[in-house]
């Protein structure tokens, strides 16, 4: 009986593509399962030359590697494994630890907190992806499904191989008004295989790529109707409300709110307990439709007010044509790639 057919399902998909050359793979000593600090077993790294030299990063540990441990028959644990492709320097004989490492906190984001990835996610790192790069525009991620290895069947469920793709923040912030979709179909001709290179400045920096970025964005708006954010709570009181929201997260509302409401798309922020929604509507209106829901009518006329009173700084602010709405920027803490904090955005 085979004791690892998650893993040797990984290595199938492989074979096809390296034969049977050796990776370097770096095995986890204290795993996850065990207390350790780390989430993936292990991660391989082939050298590579085409389309244009770079290092691919394979995790295995997302998904059930061994026996079948989840109820649910058709996915195999969180139902993806993290792929990586990095530029490399033909002279270089061993990939970056960094790389490894930024794999191994993506997947520790995923076990501590219960929220998973899927393609066309996206996540601003707050800082750069590679550790002490902070010359690189390279400060936040997407997730496409690896070009080459795409989704398997495995003997514990169907597995996607999820490739993090590095963005420069105004690529990152174009994505918040538009989608990750139509993003890396523009960027594709100019990204082989979503290579991603700390060196590169942002593709936008291209007329003719810009272009074609802001119509996509004129044309389709923004299909991201939910932000996971850390803070969107409220206060009422007669005909008065207060929506408290973070100073990190206020310009990606605003954003967002600009590219869903003129589509007629209403955009949710989630925390962990409650669920603020701004809908396109003909008149202003609050209200409470059920515990820990807050539903805000907002017509076309007031939206301009709205975005307004969302700048990252601190302060308390009424939304001029909403009789009644205050908008509350709180101090948001920043955290680097590792959860810890490293400060607040207070304004």
């Amino acid at each position: 009986m085979d004791e690892s057919p998650g893993w040797d399902a990984i290595d199938a998909a492989l074979r096809p593509l390296y034969g049977d050359t050796k990776p370097f793979h770096l095995g986890t000593i204290h795993k996850w399962a065990l207390g350790g600090p780390d989430p993936l077993d292990g991660i391989s790294v082939y050298a590579r030359t085409e389309p244009v030299p770079h290092w691919h990063f394979i995790s295995y540990g997302m998904t059930e590697l061994f026996e079948k441990e989840s109820e649910n028959p058709d996915e195999s644990g969180w139902g993806f494994e993290f792929t990586f492709r990095l530029v490399r320097d033909p002279a270089e004989e061993q990939p970056p630890m960094w790389a490894a490492g930024l794999l191994q906190n993506l997947g520790r984001y995923v076990y501590t907190s219960g929220n998973w990835f899927e393609v066309g996610h996206h996540m601003d790192i707050n800082g750069p992806i590679a550790a002490g790069r902070e010359d690189s525009e390279i400060r936040a991620v997407t997730f496409v499904q690896d070009p080459e290895l795409g989704e398997i069947s495995t003997p514990n469920g169907a597995v996607v191989f999820l490739q993090v793709v590095g963005l420069a923040m105004e690529e990152y912030e174009a994505l918040r008004r538009w989608s990750a979709d139509g993003l890396a179909a523009a960027l594709a001709p100019h990204l082989p295989l979503f290579v991603t290179d700390l060196d590169r400045r942002s593709l936008l920096a291209d007329p003719e790529i810009a272009r074609a970025v802001e119509e996509g964005i004129a044309r389709d708006g923004s299909s991201g109707g939910v932000l996971f954010v850390t803070t969107a709570h409220w206060e009422r009181g007669g005909d008065a409300t207060t929506l408290r929201l973070g100073a990190l997260q206020a310009p990606a509302i605003a954003d967002s709110l600009r590219g869903r409401l003129p589509f007629g798309r209403e955009l949710v922020l989630r925390t962990e307990d409650t669920a603020l929604a701004f809908l396109p509507a003909d008149a202003f209106a609050v209200e409470e439709p059920a515990e820990g829901v807050l539903e805000v009518h907002v017509p076309p006329a007031a939206l301009d007010d709205l975005t307004a009173v969302l700048p990252p700084t601190a302060g308390r602010r009424p939304v001029a044509s909403l009789p009644g709405l205050t908008v509350e920027i709180v101090p948001t803490a920043m955290k680097d790639r590792f959860g810890k904090e490293t400060g607040e955005i207070v304004g």
